[in-house]
């Protein structure tokens, strides 16, 4: 955790275990014709734009989607340790599934939305197998020193970094890119699906 508080980000390679990760990934794929194409902006400001982010989402809620509980409980743990180690108060989530088919993409943006604070740690747990550099579709971070940093979203990566200081994008995939990414918030939202 010391490389979240020093440097906003931190990668984290086998985040999820092989058990858990097929869990999500048959998850994904059960819900895959359900998602929605993702808006950019919060609440009535959420406006589909092409241009801008090539994505399509599942919400998840963790009532209705308890075939996924042990990724809540590992997300709780997770709050947890974030909580003692960096002195975060966080209390409530948001997470959605991702799919970006190939040519999508999403500009660089910030996680945070203008006027709003509780969203303070962005997560991202990817779910492609034999990802390659060709693939494109990696998370490129602009980190502290102005300096892009890419990351290959391969299986089982995690990555944090800090929703309001952590300017990033995603890059143009080449085939289809899946992953589980949400929000870790300083107070709990139930607007998850509107929020965006």
């Amino acid at each position: 955790m010391d490389e979240l508080a020093e440097q906003n980000y931190v990668v984290i390679d086998d985040f999820i275990d092989n058990n858990l990760y097929k869990e999500i990934k048959n998850f994904l794929f059960d819900k895959i014709d359900v998602f929605d194409q993702a808006g950019i902006g919060a609440l009535n400001q959420n406006t589909i734009k092409k241009t801008i982010r090539g994505d399509k989402t599942y919400w998840l809620n963790k009532e209705r989607d308890q075939e996924l509980h042990v990724f809540w409980d590992l997300l709780a743990e997770t709050k947890s340790t974030l909580n003692r180690y960096c002195y975060l108060s966080l209390s409530g989530d948001e997470f959605h599934l991702a799919h970006y088919p190939s040519g999508g993409y999403y500009a660089r943006h910030l996680d945070q939305f203008d006027g709003r604070n509780n969203r303070m740690i962005s997560m991202i747990i990817y779910l492609n197998e034999n990802w390659e550099p060709g693939d494109g579709g990696q998370l490129e971070i602009l980190d502290k020193n102005r300096e892009l940093q890419l990351v290959d979203p391969i299986a089982k990566r995690c990555v944090l970094f800090k929703s309001d200081k952590v300017p990033h994008a995603v890059l143009k995939s080449f085939k289809d890119r899946y992953s589980l990414t949400g929000w870790l918030l300083y107070q709990p939202t139930n607007l998850a699906p509107i929020l965006g």
